[in-house]
């Protein structure tokens, strides 16, 4: 796939890293709504699943190949030949041929030794090849092996074929300083494309994707909502956006579709989006405190580095116990009230704040006209402010 030189490629495993998140289930309807999502959303490639699974992952996978346009489907295989058959049952020829690395799980899984990983790699890909495929070799448990053989992994790969290796954190074990060091000295030695894969156990996926890019990766790979095993995995929304903020590289994704592949993820996955989430959370754009809130109604910028308008989304400001005056009174404008006493408006605030302590939650709008009233009928006869 052709791309700006800036431009990073964006890989998106839901389907597959993803859906192996613990409980989490999709319906072949769901994986298909799920990937027609990611398209629209310009996802450059989608990790569309595991065809060793059996005949329903496989007819799944060839309805979603089938169906993709722009975004190039992949599929998930181990380090074997039927399942590049597997594959190709699905209608997909761009493969990711992932096979252990560390001396750790290639001893776990009885694979013999580095030797015979290297042979296993070098028949594979070939054979892959062979069939028409386009490979791209995983190295699983990438970040707990020595480099060194990662290094010769990486060379073994290129010669048979391969066009892309990717470095899998699958424990999560990295820090960003570790893995740009480890990046930049991969970049040296190959013209390979590298992606980076990362879990986030130590919540630093995004953090070391981020690191993996400026250490010379060209792909990422993510899951929206960071879904997936463990802790899960680079939320794609957080490395779309941060690619672009921190390290000033393009992607072809629309950011303006987080909302809707979030929102897509979380039905499926029956998993909710905390509020807090970054990029998509309910309060993302959500401001309460007084002292932000009043400088935020002269200058946005001056507490909000992201537009919400860049995501589709609209800055919210919420009455709650660390409201100040100004929300207060921008609060009563908006609701057509006319500028009030400092008296009348402090008092409001008083209540206002006695109710978000009661109640655990920003007071509604109801309620602070609610509050307001009460506050006038308090005050002596004749003391109310005619404007309001």
């Amino acid at each position: 796939m052709t791309k700006p030189r800036n431009a990073i490629i964006v890989n998106d495993s839901t389907l597959r890293d993803g859906e192996q998140a613990p409980g989490v289930a999709f319906t072949a309807q769901e994986r298909f709504e799920i990937a027609l999502t990611l398209q629209a959303a310009g996802v450059n490639e989608i990790e569309i699943g595991v065809p060793a699974m059996g005949p329903q992952e496989v007819a799944s996978m060839r309805a979603i190949a089938a169906a993709l346009s722009f975004s190039r489907g992949s599929a998930w295989c181990r380090m074997r030949e039927d399942d590049v058959d597997a594959a190709l049952a699905a209608g997909v020829t761009h493969v990711n041929l992932s096979i252990p690395v560390s001396d750790r799980q290639i001893v776990a899984k009885r694979l013999g030794g580095r030797a015979q990983v290297l042979s296993a790699l070098r028949s594979v890909v070939r054979y892959a090849r062979q069939c028409g495929c386009d490979v791209a070799v995983g190295g699983e448990d990438s970040s707990r092996a020595e480099l060194a053989f990662v290094r010769e992994v990486i060379v073994h790969a290129e010669r048979a074929g391969a066009s892309k290796f990717r470095y899998a954190d699958t424990l999560g074990v990295l820090d960003p300083f570790r893995t740009y060091e480890t990046f930049n000295t991969l970049r040296g030695d190959t013209n390979l494309d590298l992606e980076f894969h990362g879990h986030d156990d130590l919540g630093l996926a995004t953090a070391n994707t981020l690191a993996a890019v400026r250490g010379g990766a060209t792909h990422v790979s993510v899951c929206v909502l960071g879904l997936g095993e463990r802790a899960g995995n680079a939320a794609l929304e957080e490395v779309v956006t941060a690619l672009a903020e921190i390290e000033g590289r393009t992607t072809t994704v629309e950011p303006r579709a987080f909302d809707a592949l979030a929102r897509a993820v979380s039905r499926a996955s029956k998993r909710g989006i905390p509020d807090g989430k970054a990029i998509v959370g309910r309060s993302a754009f959500t401001h309460e405190s007084g002292i932000h809130v009043s400088g935020l109604l002269r200058d946005a910028g001056a507490y909000e580095a992201l537009a919400p308008e860049r995501f589709g989304r609209k800055r919210e400001i919420v009455l709650g116990k660390h409201s100040g005056t100004a929300a207060v009174r921008d609060a009563l404008a908006r609701l057509g009230v006319a500028a009030d006493e400092d008296a009348i408006v402090r008092a409001v605030l008083e209540r206002v704040r006695v109710r978000a302590v009661q109640t655990k939650r920003a007071v509604s709008d109801e309620e602070l006209l609610l509050l307001r009233g009460r506050v006038l009928r308090t005050k002596p006869h004749g003391a109310r402010n005619p404007a309001a």
